[in-house]
């Protein structure tokens, strides 16, 4: 298949955000408002034997605080419905909401907050993941058996769903594979942690609500509202200012419903805008932490005959959308190998410690990096060269993926290749510096998606869509596809985008799906508006539409430039009778066979629809002193079938690359004993900047997919976080002769492993 390349798109919300003229949720203001505070439980365990407000309430400016006792008590939750908007039966976490202040300042709504008195009976913690799901171990959640959840999930004890990936006997082949290697990694959670804290205002007409925040997924934030309140959906109106970044934290319903509650109580506007320490205590989607053990038996060739692993995943205080995530975990374990033999088994784990959930390309990284160590020690076992071990097992068309799923066309292991070539795999290099590489796989999303494109009279178009833009500019692709199919140029069209009453339902920016999906709907209402400008503009040219084509912002008859006439103008004759304008929605690909029935816990992540590959090598040099290690180069080869826009896809890659060295090296969650966060600061969680940022190179392998999104698109936002961990652990393990199996590798860690080899432990 031709793939026909497009020139790259400036993203149309570009100049009012680098010039500070963008206006984001904090920034909005409307008469009345009020200010937001949270009481937050401040514990990580205990038992709430009673709330005090009467001295926040007697606190001069306080006009309003929200408990549990105050909105519908129903417990939510995506897979198992565990929660309640405010905590009133015990603390499980140390940032779980208690309170809700509206105050005439924000300095008032935090004093009368912090006035609010708890009365707790301190509870065990519960924070090692292997002694959580220990016999007699204390239960997070004792009376979980009674709450509603998918019936799909096993539960037991503060094991909160449990997944498996099954295909052959692993445990045959495993007894009886020429070599087995068998290892365990440990990662720590970590942030996603945008530049931008959230920030939410709520205001009430009538029995309606209309609430602006920061999310990356309003309609679901919609579907939220409308659920813990009790409230039909259509009373809830959400809409997303321009959003500062989510990374997946800001995915799922929030905080949107405690402050519309207290908006109603208070009967005014109000606002919550967390501040930087709340922003790292009081969300539910944190990087899980994880412990992976994994097994691998394969041939003196270095074929791979089996594969078993098992993944213990912190699921925090409350489940969101981490069972589904833990069945990915299973896929990611396998990784995109050809494995005859698989049994992996992820294991959710209820804790005292912070909710998990979505965080760009979650599972992915944390599984990917263990995997991907664990490949170049089973090549150093062998005495196999780690890219030819890779080379010899990475999937190919034709072959079966852990299901038992047909693998289609795919770039993996021309990535494979392109990454090592530009890395330049295999020359000399200083004793202190060394090249490591990492292979892995991301699954795309089908899902619904709905789309209005609209042409005005002067010719220029708009489109309105429910996705959702949080920085990726996947959303900015859109007027490139609506552009194609129409003959205009991508500048001629805006967007109308982020408003739950203007666009059609969307999943929001999650899953890398949005052009995936909503460009399939874009796609559809413009081929609909091109089949009626043809046919207007052979009335006029006296043509059948068949002859005709649209090109340059004109109609004419294909080869006779001079018979052509203005799309603008056949716009603005529409004025007078039918308007150009169509909706779409597109049929999502279909989800490819599997063979899954032996696996536990199926939710749908057990296929990959549409897989992107992709393979990223780096060069790093380690200080054995300090254990310091410095990223000099990247090389990265993504195959995310066709790019629409380069650029922004660059882009993506380049942004990615730099969230996975900070993952790679500086960014974990420090806890205490019982749970709590000790780095809650950006002075002492180590997020990597600009200075930092190596230099980068980006190939993108082209292989269109039929089964994915238009043109034979797939997602690109998610994939470059996945590798990148794991190339510099195998680049620390080769230039530092010892291996460091906990994430992140810190400094501190590094010169620990130094240390014990130096002295022979």
């Amino acid at each position: 298949m031709a793939v026909v390349e497009l020139p790259s798109f400036v993203r149309q919300d570009g100049r009012e955000k680098v010039t500070g003229t963008a206006r984001y949720s904090a920034d909005l203001s409307t008469p009345g408002l009020l200010h937001a505070a949270v009481r937050l439980g401040g514990v990580a365990h205990a038992r709430i034997r009673g709330i005090e407000t009467a001295r926040a309430r007697a606190l001069p400016g306080v006009v309003a605080i929200v408990t549990q006792a105050d909105v519908p008590d129903l417990r939510y939750g995506t897979w198992v419905r565990d929660r309640t908007l405010f905590a009133s039966d015990a603390i499980r976490w140390e940032g779980e909401i208690v309170a809700m202040v509206a105050a005439t300042t924000e300095a008032i709504a935090r004093e009368a907050a912090a006035l609010i008195e708890l009365d707790l009976e301190p509870l065990p913690p519960v924070v090692d993941l292997e002694a959580a799901i220990a016999p007699g171990a204390p239960l997070v959640h004792p009376g979980w058996a009674a709450y509603d959840g998918d019936a799909r999930i096993p539960r037991e004890g503060n094991v909160g769903s449990r997944h498996t990936i099954v295909k052959g006997d692993a445990e045959a082949a495993l007894a009886g594979a020429p070599v087995v290697v068998r290892e365990r990694y440990v990662a720590d959670g970590s942030h996603a942690l945008p530049i931008e804290p959230r920030a939410i205002t709520a205001e009430w007409q009538g029995d309606r609500v209309t609430i602006q925040t920061s999310s990356q997924v309003p309609y679901l934030a919609r579907t939220h509202v409308a659920s813990t309140l009790g409230m039909p959906e259509g009373k809830v109106r959400v809409i997303v200012p321009h959003l500062g970044g989510g990374f997946g934290g800001k995915c799922e319903g929030h905080f949107e419903p405690h402050v519309a509650a207290l908006a109603r109580i208070a009967r005014r506007p109000v606002r919550l805008a967390f501040d930087r320490r709340e922003e790292f205590l009081a969300p539910d989607h944190h990087r899980e932490r994880m412990v992976i053990d994994l097994a691998t038996g394969v041939d003196h060739d270095g074929t791979i005959l089996a594969r078993s692993a098992r993944i213990l995943i912190d699921n925090g205080a409350y489940g969101a959308d981490e069972p589904y995530l833990a069945q990915l975990a299973a896929v990611f374990a396998v990784g995109p190998y050809r494995i005859p033999a698989v049994a992996t088994e992820s294991l959710v784990v209820y804790t005292t410690t912070q909710p998990t959930g979505s965080v760009r390309g979650p599972v992915a990284p944390q599984v990917t990096w263990a995997v991907e160590q664990h490949m170049d020690v089973v090549a150093e076992r062998l005495g196999i060269d780690p890219l030819e071990l890779r080379r010899r097992n990475i999937l190919v068309e034709g072959d079966e993926g852990p299901v038992r799923q047909r693998i289609g066309a795919n770039g993996a292991k021309t990535a494979l290749e392109r990454a090592a070539e530009m890395i330049g795999w295999g020359r000399p290099l200083p004793a202190d510096e060394a090249i490591g590489i990492a292979t892995g796989w991301w699954p795309s999303f089908p899902g619904p998606s709905g789309a209005v494109v609209k042409l005005n009279a002067d010719g220029s178009g708009t489109i309105v869509t429910g996705a959702q833009e949080c920085g990726t500019g996947s959303v900015m692709a859109l007027p490139i596809l609506a552009a194609e199919v129409l003959g205009m140029r991508p500048e001629e069209f805006t967007l109308l985008y982020q408003d739950t009453d203007a666009g059609g339902w969307d999943a929001g920016a999650s899953g890398s799906q949005t052009t995936f999906n909503n460009g399939r709907a874009v796609v559809s209402a413009a081929t609909e508006l091109r089949e009626r400008l043809l046919a207007l503009a052979a009335e006029r040219l006296e043509a059948n539409p068949a002859d005709l084509e649209l090109t340059d912002g004109v109609a004419r008859v294909k080869g006779s430039p001079e018979a052509a006439i203005p799309i603008a103008e056949l716009a603005a004759e529409a004025q007078g009778g039918r308007l150009l304008i169509a909706d779409g929605s597109g049929d999502p690909p279909a989800v490819p066979e599997v063979d899954a029935g032996g696996c536990v816990g199926r939710l749908g992540g057990e296929s990959f629809a549409a897989p992107c590959y992709f393979t990223q090598a780096v060069r790093v040099r380690v200080d054995r002193a300090t254990g310091v290690v410095r990223v000099l180069e990247v090389a990265a080869a993504h195959e995310s079938g066709t790019i629409v826009n380069p650029i922004g896809a660059e882009g993506q890659v380049l942004g990615g690359i730099v969230m996975g060295i900070g993952q790679a090296l500086t960014e974990g969650t420090q806890l205490t004993p019982d749970g709590r966060q000790r780095n809650a600061d950006m002075l002492d969680y180590k997020l990597v900047t600009a200075a930092d940022a190596p230099p980068m190179r980006v190939e993108f392998v082209q292989v269109p997919d039929p089964n994915a999104g238009p043109r034979g698109l797939k997602g690109v936002a998610e994939p470059p976080a996945v590798p990148t961990p794991g190339a510099i652990a195998n680049a620390i393990a080769r230039a530092a002769g010892t291996r460091i199996r906990l994430l992140p590798m810190t400094a501190e860690r590094v010169w620990a492993d130094l240390a014990d080899v130096e002295a022979g432990r």
